[in-house]
């Protein structure tokens, strides 16, 4: 099962503890979603979604506020009885002694943040969404171009990272060489990142690893891209018949989504950059609406119609 490191959470979203007696080594986050615990703060606790990370704004702030002190306590005691992840206070509203105590108590972090509750909510369910969601890694090379997710895959030694090289060169970006997490964010959208360890990578035959951020700045290299469009290299085969119009779309699948997929036959003295930077504008352009290859068969039935 997935699961995103509290420690993780806090750097990312900028968040004050409010704890810092609590320890948050085996502290995890394993649901995208969040909630707010309004009812449960008016002592409603069924179907109460205790594993996702706990908001509170305004709204619960002012109603704390107003509760006697016999009634919050009962609260606190029911709400810190089960296993939450962590409780965030957002517009910096400052959470009264006793939550704390009960906190420290229960070993349950609480945080702090300055963003307004709903923006807030927003990009961290955006965030868990990415991070949390079902991902495979596979041999391939990721590059941004012209805003395209360009995923170049082939075999091992077909030139994919030279095509990168080539690429970046060309003001594009580096996402991943070599190794490509993808994860599915919806059932529409495949993102694409690089481990950790191999990021900013890029490994060249005959000379060897290339750190291309130090090379050719920050502007060549991105964390995350979505996969867009899939280009396969592949040696070229006098027998195999390639598609030459481009009429029809053909897609591979990963993760259960689909996306339109190219394959390329590579031969001597062929520009592959220029083949993906084509290959990336085009699709942008049918994306637009416009296909060439629908274009040029109206065209010809025209002029057949002409005659």
């Amino acid at each position: 099962m997935s699961k995103v490191e509290m420690q993780r959470i806090v750097e990312k979203m900028n968040l004050k503890n409010l704890t810092p007696d609590v320890d948050l080594t085996d502290k995890y986050v394993v649901v995208p979603d969040i909630n707010r615990p309004a009812l449960q703060l008016a002592g409603f606790f069924e179907h109460f979604a205790a594993e996702r990370v706990q908001i509170i704004g305004y709204v619960e702030h002012t109603f704390l506020e107003q509760m006697e002190k016999e009634a919050k306590t009962k609260v606190y005691d029911t709400l810190f009885s089960y296993k939450i992840p962590c409780i965030i206070f957002c517009r910096a509203l400052k959470p009264d002694p006793e939550l704390l105590e009960k906190a420290n108590e229960m070993q349950i972090p609480v945080f702090s943040t300055e963003i307004q509750t709903s923006a807030f909510t927003a990009e961290i369910i955006r965030w868990l969404n990415v991070q949390l969601a079902p991902c495979i890694s596979i041999h391939g090379v990721l590059v941004d171009v012209y805003g395209v997710g360009v995923l170049i895959m082939g075999e091992s030694g077909i030139g994919k990272s030279e095509s990168a090289l080539e690429l970046v060169k060309r003001g594009h970006r580096l996402v991943s060489d070599d190794v490509v997490e993808i994860r599915k964010v919806s059932d529409d959208t495949l993102v694409g990142s690089a481990p950790d360890i191999t990021r900013n990578f890029i490994e060249l035959r005959g000379i060897g690893i290339v750190d291309v951020k130090t090379l050719y700045g920050v502007q060549s290299v991105r964390e995350t891209q979505n996969i867009d469009l899939v280009i396969t290299l592949e040696d070229w085969n006098k027998e195999t018949d390639y598609d030459r119009l481009g009429m029809e779309e053909e897609y591979t699948s990963f993760l259960g989504n689909k996306v339109v997929c190219h394959q390329i036959p590579i031969r001597p003295g062929r520009n592959l950059a220029i083949i993906v930077e084509t290959a990336a504008i085009n699709h942008r352009q049918k994306q637009m609406g416009y296909n060439a290859a629908q274009e040029l068969y109206k065209r010809v039935q025209r002029n057949l119609a002409k005659k």
